[in-house]
C-alpha cells in the first residue's frame, strides 16, 4: 500500500526548506531590532479559546476549525490562527504584571490548521509568522506594527506592495453602525447569500466580508463606518493616518474592509502584493490590526493589543516567481576526494576537523573513482577540493585545489586539520 500525505498538506523537502529558513531568519533579525521576542504556544488549545475570540459567525468557527474530543472527552481545537493562543498564554502566565515591560512584545512562527478548500497558497495545514504587542493603546504602536510588517516584506525584496487600512472604531461606533447596516441590508435580504442572511442580524459587519459576488455588489453602497466614528475613534484613526504620512508610508482607505475575526477594533490593515504569482491581481500577504478587549475575553484585565499575521506559503509563492531574489546560503566550502579504500578513515578525520573549524565539508561515501568524486564536487559548487591517497597519507600531505582559479598546492595535513583558514589565505 502506498501512503500519501493528507489532502491540503505539503511536504517541505530539503531543497525547499532553505527558502523557509531564509524567510524565518530575516524575520528573526528584524523582530530583534524592534525588540520582539519569540513565544511558542501549543499547536492545540481548548475549543473555547478560539470559539470565544473568533466570533460565532466567523468562517473559522462555523466551517473551518479542526476540533475534536480527545480520549479524556476534552474539546480540543488545532489552532486556526496565532493570536488567541498567545493571548491565552499572556493571561495564564500573568504577563500583564507590573514587572513586565509595556508594551509586552512577542512574535511566533508555526503551523495553523483550517478545514477549507485547498488552493494555491492556501492549505489546510499552513504556516504563519506573526507578532503581538500588549499593554499600550497609543495609535503610534499601530503604525509601528504596520511599518514593521512592510519592513519584513521589503527585507526579502518584495517591493511592489499596497497598504490598505480602515478603522472598526470602538464599541459605541460599532453599535451605532451595526443598526445602520442592518437597516440598509434588510431590503436586500432575499437577495443575500445564505451565509449573509444568517449573519445579517447576528453580526452584520461580516456581510461586508462576504466572498459572494452578489453580496459584494449589494454592500458597495452600504453606509460607511467612517460616518459613525465617535470622537475618540476618529482621533485614533486620524493619528494613524498622520503618522503614516510622516513616515512616508502610502496607504489606501477601504471603508468596507473588515477582518475575518471578530476581535478586531480601531485600526485594521492588509498589505497586498500584485506579484506574478497571483496573476498580477492584488492579493493579501499580511494582515492585522488592533484588538482591545481580547485579553478580557480570556479572563485577563483590560489590556489593549495590536499585531499582524503573515502567511509563509503565500510569501514563498511570490519569492518562487522571483528566484533571483533568494540569496540562499547553501555553499559547500570543501569536498574531500579520497583515492583508495585506505583513505576512508583519514577522509572522515579531515571533514570532521573542517566542520569543527566552522567550514561546511563533505566527502564521498560510495567508494567511487576520483573522476566521479570531482564531478560531484563541481556539481555541489565546492570552493575547494582536498585530495588524498595512500602516498599523501604516508607523506602527511594533501593536495588542495581552488576550484574557481584552478590553482593547486600540496599542503601539510596537520595544517589542514588545525588551521585551514590560514592555509587558504
Amino acid at each position: 500500500m502506498k501512503y500519501q500525505k493528507p489532502k491540503g498538506t505539503a511536504d517541505i523537502l530539503a531543497d525547499e526548506s532553505t527558502k523557509w529558513q531564509y524567510v524565518e531568519e530575516k524575520a528573526r533579525e528584524l523582530f530583534k531590532k524592534y525588540r520582539y521576542h519569540e513565544m511558542r504556544t501549543p499547536i492545540f488549545e481548548n475549543f473555547e479559546v478560539f470559539s470565544r475570540t473568533s466570533g460565532e459567525t466567523s468562517d473559522i468557527v462555523t466551517k473551518e476549525m479542526y476540533d475534536f474530543h480527545d480520549k479524556g472527552d476534552r474539546h480540543i481545537t488545532l489552532r486556526p490562527e496565532g493570536t488567541a493562543g498567545v493571548v491565552r498564554s499572556f493571561v495564564e502566565n500573568k504577563l500583564y504584571g507590573p514587572e513586565y515591560q509595556k508594551p509586552y512584545k512577542v512574535y511566533y512562527m508555526g503551523p495553523m490548521f483550517r478545514y477549507e478548500r485547498p488552493q494555491s497558497g492556501r492549505l489546510r495545514e499552513f504556516h504563519q509568522i506573526g507578532v503581538e504587542a500588549f499593554g499600550v493603546d497609543n495609535p503610534t504602536l499601530d503604525v509601528e506594527v504596520i511599518a514593521m510588517a512592510i519592513d519584513l516584506l521589503k527585507s526579502v525584496e518584495i517591493n511592489s506592495l499596497k497598504l490598505v487600512i480602515n478603522t472598526l472604531g470602538d464599541i459605541e461606533t460599532r453599535q451605532n453602525y451595526r443598526q445602520a447596516l442592518i437597516d440598509y441590508l434588510e431590503p436586500f435580504e432575499d437577495q443575500l447569500s445564505e451565509d449573509s442572511k444568517e449573519r445579517m442580524h447576528k453580526n452584520p459587519l461580516r456581510v461586508l466580508d462576504s466572498k459572494d459576488e452578489n453580496d459584494q455588489k449589494i454592500v458597495e453602497n452600504a453606509p460607511s463606518i467612517l460616518d459613525f466614528l465617535t470622537d475618540n475613534s476618529k482621533k485614533h484613526f486620524e493619528t494613524v493616518k498622520s503618522l503614516l504620512d510622516d513616515l512616508g508610508i502610502k496607504y489606501e482607505i477601504d471603508a468596507n474592509m473588515v477582518r475575518g475575526l471578530d476581535y478586531y477594533n480601531h485600526t485594521i490593515f492588509e498589505i497586498m502584493s500584485d506579484s506574478k504569482a497571483f496573476g498580477g491581481k492584488w492579493t493579501t500577504v499580511c494582515a492585522g490590526g488592533r484588538y482591545n478587549g481580547l485579553v478580557e475575553q480570556l479572563g485577563g484585565p483590560a489590556t489593549p493589543g495590536v499585531g499582524f499575521g503573515l502567511g509563509v506559503e503565500r510569501l514563498l509563492l511570490i519569492l518562487n516567481t522571483e528566484k533571483d531574489k533568494l540569496p540562499l546560503d547553501d555553499d559547500l566550502d570543501v569536498y574531500v576526494v579520497g583515492i583508495g579504500n585506505e583513505t576512508n578513515a583519514k577522509s572522515l578525520e579531515i571533514v570532521q576537523a573542517l566542520r569543527q573549524q566552522g567550514f561546511s565539508a563533505d566527502r564521498d561515501y560510495l567508494n567511487r573513482k576520483p573522476k566521479g568524486q570531482f564531478k560531484t564536487a563541481s556539481r555541489l559548487a565546492a570552493k575547494y577540493t582536498i585530495t588524498i591517497g595512500e602516498r599523501e597519507i604516508a607523506e602527511n600531505k594533501a593536495n588542495i585545489k581552488d576550484m574557481a582559479s584552478g590553482q593547486e598546492n600540496s599542503v601539510n595535513l596537520d595544517d589542514i586539520l588545525n588551521n585551514f583558514e590560514n592555509v587558504i589565505k
